[in-house]
């Protein structure tokens, strides 16, 4: 936690009233901005694409932005001066879904779940350590770290957009963090553990959160270690806590999961197209900018296909047909608006990609659990 501390105090933002923003530096010398932030984020966008000779981004909200979009944590958000707003959009909302459901199917998979009022407690406070307390500790900690990318990408964000201060923000992050490593060893009590598996799974976590995001590791610079970061991330290690709170984990789910997780890396890819000119401006390898949108897009297709065939073919083989048949039947609907949406645009259809498909994508997971359950 040392490090944490470490790094985000040496982040602090200073007065400079330089009239240009070299959008091009090296990460471990960090570009500041504070009063100056609007005027810096616009000139910022304005040298990276005259450089590049580059279209400006689509990013910016017009005055009627969504309210929804900003509460939500997406593009296309409404200008809020509300705090509480602000912080809940750094939170992201939108990505807590994932982490809620992987505790769903954790505690599918364990074979102990029971609709009573102390399971159904315990994994609504799962549910709370896992999205709202630890996703949005990496939320907030991610665009605390990508404030330059995002000033370039999506300069109306609360941070580079200067909404929210510097000490708001580590607060936050510090707060969340806490929160749910509190819950989470909470929940080893309550579950009667000898050892604390869900808080050392809560720790691990945060940690692969805060490498992902922070230098000097940055997982993200890479878009094979760090897209499949996220995969665990969002997929295995939420999957491992519901398990762990209701039986043991067990080798089939590692297994699995981390199969998933490669799936997860495809996913990871439809959100880097969005940020194409702020990752290349600031040397980020993310796989649309080191293989380009055409081999991008078919890389992250296959990510997410191959990895679902795959997990039905070992259902198959464990004997389970019925639930391979079943995964297999959720593929189809996903490959249909890989091809009507995802293929012709990811940049443009990403949002209406993800809303169609994913939900086919996440029904597989029950599948799955539940097939491991029996």
């Amino acid at each position: 936690m040392a490090a944490l501390t470490n790094n985000l105090s040496s982040l602090k933002l200073s007065n400079a009233t330089n009239n240009r923003f070299r959008s091009r530096s090296v990460l471990s010398t960090v570009s500041v901005v504070s009063v100056t932030r609007r005027r810096l984020m616009i000139v910022a966008t304005e040298t990276d694409l005259n450089e590049g000779n580059a279209e400006a981004p689509n990013t910016a909200p017009s005055k009627g932005g969504s309210s929804l979009n900003q509460l939500l944590g997406i593009r296309g958000a409404a200008q809020e001066k509300n705090k509480w707003k602000i912080r809940l959009q750094l939170a992201k909302p939108v990505t807590w879904p994932p982490l809620v459901w992987g505790v769903v199917c954790g505690a599918a998979a364990s074979g102990n779940f029971h609709w009573t009022s102390d399971d159904v407690a315990k994994s609504i406070i799962c549910m709370v350590m896992s999205g709202p307390c630890l996703t949005g500790y990496t939320q907030t900690l991610n665009d605390w770290y990508d404030q330059e990318i995002d000033a370039i990408n999506e300069p109306y964000r609360p941070i580079p957009s200067g909404a929210i201060s510097e000490n708001e923000v580590i607060s936050q992050i510090w707060g969340l963090l806490l929160s749910g490593l509190a819950l989470a060893g909470l929940l080893d009590v309550w579950a009667g553990h000898n050892f604390p598996t869900v808080f050392y799974l809560a720790l691990g976590g945060s940690l692969v959160s805060y490498i992902y995001s922070a230098p000097p590791l940055k997982l993200k610079r890479n878009g094979w270690i760090g897209n499949f970061a996220l995969g665990i991330s969002y997929i295995s290690l939420p999957w491992w806590a519901g398990q762990a709170l209701f039986g043991t984990i067990t080798s089939d789910t590692v297994v699995l999961t981390l199969l998933y997780s490669i799936a997860g890396l495809g996913i990871g890819i439809v959100n880097d197209f969005k940020s194409i000119e702020g990752d290349r401006a600031l040397g980020l390898k993310s796989i649309p900018v080191a293989f380009g949108v055409e081999a991008a897009k078919w890389i992250c297709v296959g990510a997410i296909n191959i990895t679902q065939i795959s997990i039905a073919s070992y259902l198959l083989g464990a004997g389970k047909p019925y639930y391979a048949l079943a995964l297999l039947c959720l593929i189809l609907p996903q490959a249909y608006f890989q091809f009507n949406y995802f293929l012709k645009d990811p940049a443009k259809y990403d949002v209406k990609y993800q809303a169609s498909a994913q939900p086919f994508l996440i029904l597989g997971l029950l599948v799955t659990a539940l097939a491991t359950s029996h």
